[in-house]
This record gives C-alpha cells, sequence and structure tokens, in this order.
C-alpha cells in the first residue's frame, strides 16, 4: 500500500479531512500515531462502529501506531443526539460496557508487533481533574460560538427540550482527549466518522491553542442504503457486535441480504480485499446477480472479521443446511435456534403426542391452511427435518419426539425454498 489516503479515497472513506496535503505529508514522512474513540453508551458497538475500527486497522496495516480510546468519561455523559437528552448510565454499568467493548476492539487490531495498538481510557486523566482546573486549563480555550454552531447542540438549542450543560460540555472532554494523547503519545490525528467532525475539530483546535502544534481530523462519510432505509437496521433492530445482541447467524445474513446496489461500496468499506478482487465481483453481480457472490463474499469477510472463521463456518453450513443442501443434525443447538429464529421458528405445545404434519406445516407458516397442508404432503413437496414426507402419508401422520433435533426443532419446508421451525415444548 503506497499510500493510505489513495486507498481510503478508492474505497469511499474520507468524507472531510482538517489539511490533507499536511496530513499526506505526516504520514509519508514516517508512522505516525492516531486514535480514534469508542463511547459505552451501550453493552456492544454495533456494525456501523465497524467503519472506524476496519479504518484503523487500514492505518495500521500501512505501518502507523493505532490506539483505541474506550470513553469511561465520555460515556458517562453521552455524545449530544438531536432528538433529546440522553439517560445517564450510572458508573458500575458503564464500567462493565467498558470491557465489554474493550474485547470487541481487541480482535480488530493488532496489539502486538513493532506498530502495536494501545488501549487506553479516557477516565484515567478526568477523574482526578477537578472541576476548577478543568475550567481553567481545558474550559477558557473554547469559544461558546463555535460550541453552540455544531449542529447537535444548535438544534438541541432550538429545540423545545434545550440542551443541558452535561451534554454541551461533552465537545471539550473530547478535545481534551486529543490533548492528552498528544502529551502522552505524540498522537497527531483523530479519525472518525462525519457527524463527529465537530467534536473531531474541537481537539484540533485544542492542541493549536495549548501546545501550537498542528495535528490533523479526518472523518469517514456515514454508510447509507440504495433503498433510504438506516443501514444497520432491521426489523429486529441494531446488528450489534455481540454474539447474545445479535447471533452470528443473524449477523450473517444481514450482510447476505445486502442490495445489488450496494455490495461492492460495503465491500470497499467492510472488507479488505483488494481491487482486482472487487473488480471481479462488481462483474458477477452484473453479470449473475442471482448467484450473490458479491453478497457470499462480503457476509463471510465481515462475520469472519467479527466472530472468527470458525463461527461463520457454523453458520454457513447452517443456511445450506436449512435448504436441504447439509445435515441438520450435525448444527450445535445454539446455531440451529438462531438460523430459525431468522426464517422463522413457532413455539408448540405438546404432550407426549405430538401434532400431525399437518397442523405443523399450518402452524409454522409453511402453508395457508390446512387444506394447503394436505396438498403439500400428497404432491411430495412437503420435507421435515430435510426428509420428504411420502407423498401416501396420511394427513392425520404425526413424528415422534426422537425425530426432534437436539430433542427440542422440527425443520419444516415446502420445496427447495419455503422454510420454517418449530420448537416442541
Amino acid at each position: 500500500m503506497t499510500d493510505i489516503l489513495d486507498e481510503l479515497h478508492w474505497r469511499g472513506l474520507i468524507a472531510q479531512s482538517t489539511d490533507e496535503q499536511a496530513l499526506r505529508a505526516a504520514l509519508a514522512a514516517g508512522p505516525v500515531t492516531y486514535y480514534c474513540g469508542f463511547d459505552p453508551t451501550a453493552p456492544s458497538l454495533h456494525i456501523g462502529n465497524l467503519v472506524q475500527l476496519l479504518t484503523m486497522r487500514r492505518f495500521q496495516l500501512a505501518g502507523h501506531h493505532p490506539i483505541a480510546l474506550v470513553g469511561g468519561a465520555t460515556g458517562l455523559i453521552g455524545d449530544p443526539k438531536m432528538t433529546g437528552e440522553r439517560t445517564l448510565n450510572d458508573p458500575e454499568t458503564v464500567a462493565g460496557w467498558v470491557e465489554r467493548i474493550r474485547r470487541q476492539i481487541e480482535p480488530l487490531l493488532d496489539f502486538d508487533g513493532p506498530n502495536q495498538a494501545r488501549m487506553v481510557n479516557n477516565l484515567d486523566w478526568t477523574a482526578q481533574l477537578s472541576t476548577i482546573d478543568f475550567l481553567r486549563d481545558i474550559g477558557k480555550h473554547f469559544r461558546v460560538g463555535r460550541m453552540i454552531a455544531k449542529e447537535s447542540v444548535s438544534a438541541r438549542l432550538h429545540s423545545e427540550q434545550g440542551i443541558s450543560f452535561t451534554e454541551f460540555s461533552y465537545q471539550i472532554l473530547q478535545g481534551m482527549d486529543f490533548l492528552e494523547l498528544y502529551r502522552r503519545y505524540n498522537c497527531i490525528l483523530q479519525t472518525g466518522g462525519s457527524d463527529q467532525w465537530g467534536n473531531l475539530t474541537s481537539g484540533v483546535d485544542l492542541v493549536h491553542r495549548v501546545e501550537q502544534q498542528a495535528v490533523h481530523a479526518l472523518a469517514t462519510p456515514l454508510i447509507t442504503k440504495a433503498d433510504g432505509t438506516k443501514f444497520g437496521k432491521t426489523e429486529s433492530g441494531t446488528v450489534w457486535l455481540d454474539p447474545e445482541l445479535t447471533s452470528p447467524y443473524a449477523f450473517y445474513q444481514f450482510w447476505f441480504n445486502t442490495d445489488d446496489r450496494d455490495v461492492i461500496g460495503y465491500l470497499k468499506v467492510f472488507s479488505f480485499r483488494d481491487r482486482d478482487e472487487i473488480a471481479q465481483l462488481e462483474t458477477e453481480v452484473a453479470e449473475k446477480p442471482a448467484a450473490r457472490a458479491a453478497q457470499r463474499a462480503l457476509a463471510e469477510d465481515v462475520t469472519s472479521l467479527v466472530h472468527g472463521r470458525t463461527e461463520t463456518d457454523k453458520v454457513t453450513a447452517a443456511s445450506r443446511a436449512l435448504f436441504g443442501m447439509g445435515a441438520l443434525d450435525e448444527l450445535d443447538p445454539a446455531t440451529l435456534e438462531a438460523a430459525l429464529g431468522e426464517v422463522g421458528a413457532t413455539r408448540v405445545e405438546a404432550g407426549e403426542e405430538l401434532p400431525t404434519y399437518v397442523d405443523l406445516f399450518t402452524s409454522a407458516g409453511i402453508v395457508e391452511s390446512r387444506s394447503a397442508a394436505r396438498r403439500a404432503l400428497a404432491d411430495g413437496g412437503a420435507y421435515v427435518n430435510n426428509q420428504r414426507l411420502d407423498p401416501s402419508t396420511s394427513p392425520d401422520a404425526r413424528p415422534s419426539r426422537a425425530d426432534l433435533l437436539h430433542g427440542r426443532w422440527l425443520v419444516l419446508r415446502r420445496g427447495k425454498r419455503t422454510v420454517g421451525g418449530v420448537e416442541i415444548a
């Protein structure tokens, strides 16, 4: 990689920069130290945060030194939202979230080697800072006129809710982070999303005022979707990095379901495939869109980055098995449950004798009615656990408990593509 900024431009990852030519010169002169901050305002990072994490990784692969800042202090306040005041979480909750987020960041950066990453917590330099020292040493360098010009602050000032001094002061704390990292580690670059531009430049200005040194900020664009819906959201909610909040199967399916219009752009942002590989996938999208080769590559790459290759292999095996191209009994319970949760699983209370196949297919929504279920059986288009039910099967026939996968589930399928599941209680 001859020039990291050229690479980022090609990938569509530069929205704004304070002085790109000066930054380019600094990067060319030798390894620089840079940072990005992540606030623990939830128990997990989400896929929007991946843009920053993978941008950090690209800089590291180009030979530069990353600092991942987890905001134990700023997380107690929260960046101002357009819609109203945040709910303040107690310190114990935030401290727990700090540790969870640290564990999510660690696999995505290299903490060994010549340009090893560093993890820091801004609570370390704010917890003992007195209010008087904060106001005298830091607050005096900020101008209120510039602070209220920030978009989220301005919007709140003109709303019915207004804005508290607590959230108004957030940009001062973030600016102080840049100053502290400059002093401790000679950090000269901060990266972040374009919605954070006001906060990014507050740090640049503070370092310049206090240390009379030029430092840099670089913002990535917000990721959008061609259909106008919000990136990173599904019907079930936010797509989290934590497997307990978004299963690896659901995570994989999110990426696999990417629109053809978005997939090449997402490959540039979220994968480490080179230009030739992405150009080949772009050709496949144009010539053979039904094959979904680009979506499969994207889903496998991002799921492997976040959850590891072993989990990715499990979810791809589950995807194949649900549609009759693999062994269902080889799937572990958690993966099978997650997969059925995505395609739709119905819980059925049953005694010793299970419901009939007709009732099961109807309850699972595989067919519209009991009569449609009978027709599916008679036509030979009904499958239970990937086994085709013989057309001569009686409508009153029923599975036994020995047929249940892991003692709980049946996978039902009509034809090749209509799949659902039943959990027997």
